[in-house]
């Protein structure tokens, strides 16, 4: 399991732990994403610059 895969699974398992009622989903989505995110920025698949817009060639 590489740190992607991890990250999504963590961040899901954290989202339904920390839910209940009507929008655990949603919210169990948003910080499964957030775990993925993380996940590939540990990978090396995922610059953080990529995502707040700002490259190394500036």
């Amino acid at each position: 399991m590489n740190g992607t895969q991890t990250g999504l699974l963590a961040g899901l398992v954290l989202g339904l732990a920390a839910t209940s009622g009507f929008t655990a989903f949603l919210v169990t989505l948003a910080v499964g994403v957030i775990g993925l995110v993380v996940g590939r920025v540990l990978d090396g698949e995922l610059e953080l610059g990529d995502l707040i817009g700002r490259g190394r060639d500036k």
